[in-house]
């Protein structure tokens, strides 16, 4: 196979990835540490016999999950897996995988304008905490468990006033490499299934460790500890050491990627075998 195939003669894909976090270090590859990125490039190199940078639309955390990361990838043009039905290429991916808790789950073309990364118009994250005093059981490893019930109208309550364009200073660690901690909230909702809570967080864009860090500062409110107003205390420090605790990273998942409905729609293809009705245009 030829080696070194230049950008002209490859095809951009976008992968939708889903993973547990667990014993993971995270999206960011590091050298002798299993990542999601290293691992599915690692995969490819072992399929096409060539060296690939796969680029996803968030760096997660050691230890975060993610239902829908997307990534895109450059594979050689005319391959016999990236000229065929999706399902191949899938699988050839998946059964490397098959030792990590990393699968790809859907594989689209894209246009060369697409950037995973740079083309993500919303990001969606949700938060799980398990309020009851047995610890999770099917669930271990994937919730916050909190041995005490929490308000849910006081948690609805505080986050109001970091919904919007806040300086989120407070609400992101020191390792945070962001040039400005200026973000746009656009949405935070909170659901309640049985005696779990579920948080979940809309924006563009976020903070490193920001949405652990505000889960862990609502939980204060929750709890009765802090009055739902507290947070414009928070916020207006602009001081990491008077918000809440960063809650754990097993509670958290990347949910979904929103794009530009001309650069990439959200009705991924569900593959079921190489008979799957898809569309192969890009």
């Amino acid at each position: 196979m030829v080696k070194n195939l230049e950008i002209q003669n490859k095809s951009k894909f976008a992968l939708l990835i889903e993973y547990n976090g667990k014993n993971l270090v995270g999206w960011q590859k590091q050298d002798n540490r299993m990542s999601v990125q290293g691992s599915i490039e690692n995969a490819a190199k072992a399929i096409f016999n060539d060296d690939f940078q796969i680029q996803g639309a968030g760096r997660t955390d050691a230890g975060v999950h993610a239902i829908g990361q997307v990534a895109h990838i450059n594979l050689p043009f005319g391959h016999q897996l990236t000229s065929k039905h999706p399902f191949y290429l899938i699988s050839a991916f998946n059964s490397l995988l098959r030792e990590t808790n990393i699968r790809i789950i859907s594989v689209k073309p894209v246009s060369s304008d697409f950037n995973a990364r740079f083309s993500a118009i919303k990001r969606y994250y949700k938060y799980r905490i398990l309020c009851r005093a047995a610890p999770p059981g099917l669930d271990k490893g994937k919730v916050w468990h909190f041995r005490k019930n929490l308000n849910i109208e006081l948690m609805e309550q505080g986050v109001k006033y970091i919904i919007g364009q806040h300086d989120f200073t407070s609400f992101r660690t020191s390792k945070c490499q962001a040039k400005s901690p200026i973000r746009t909230l656009d949405d935070i909702t909170f659901s309640r299934v049985n005696h779990e809570i579920i948080m979940n967080v809309k924006a563009k864009s976020f903070l490193h460790s920001q949405v652990r860090i505000i889960a862990g500062t609502i939980v204060k409110i929750g709890e009765g500890i802090w009055d739902p107003s507290h947070i414009k205390t928070i916020l207006s420090s602009k001081d990491r050491t008077v918000a809440g605790p960063t809650a754990p990273a097993e509670g958290l998942y990347l949910e979904k990627i929103d794009y530009p409905k001309e650069l990439l729609d959200d009705n991924w293809p569900i593959i079921y075998d190489a008979n799957s009705k898809i569309d192969l245009k890009g």
